[in-house]
């Protein structure tokens, strides 16, 4: 079955902690919500932390929101900070020097 403790008591593979349960790191219903969920999504997958974009499908006035594991919460505010500082040309230019290395 999924991850039970009892079945696999000395299996170092299984993580019982909360690290990787996921927390809400955004969340908005403004007009662009969608957009800066998207924005930061691949901010964050491209860094290597893995998220989960939470649509309100049937009612798009619920907003948007993204999660990612409670062990990488801090990680991912930083990398939003980080992107927020250097803005728009920071941006163009890290997607510059990645498109250089390929």
């Amino acid at each position: 079955m999924a991850q039970d403790p009892e079945e696999e008591a000395g299996s170092e593979a299984l993580d019982t902690s909360h690290d990787l349960d996921m927390v809400t790191l955004y969340e908005s219903s403004a007009v662009d919500s969608e957009a800066e969920a998207d924005v930061i999504c691949g901010l964050l997958e491209s860094n290597g932390i893995p998220t989960n974009l939470v649509r309100g499908t049937m009612y798009p006035s619920l907003g948007y929101f993204v999660q990612v594991p409670r062990g990488r919460l801090e990680e991912a505010r930083k990398l939003i900070e980080e992107a927020r500082a250097t803005g728009p040309e920071g941006a163009a230019e890290a997607e510059a020097s990645s498109e250089e290395g390929q």
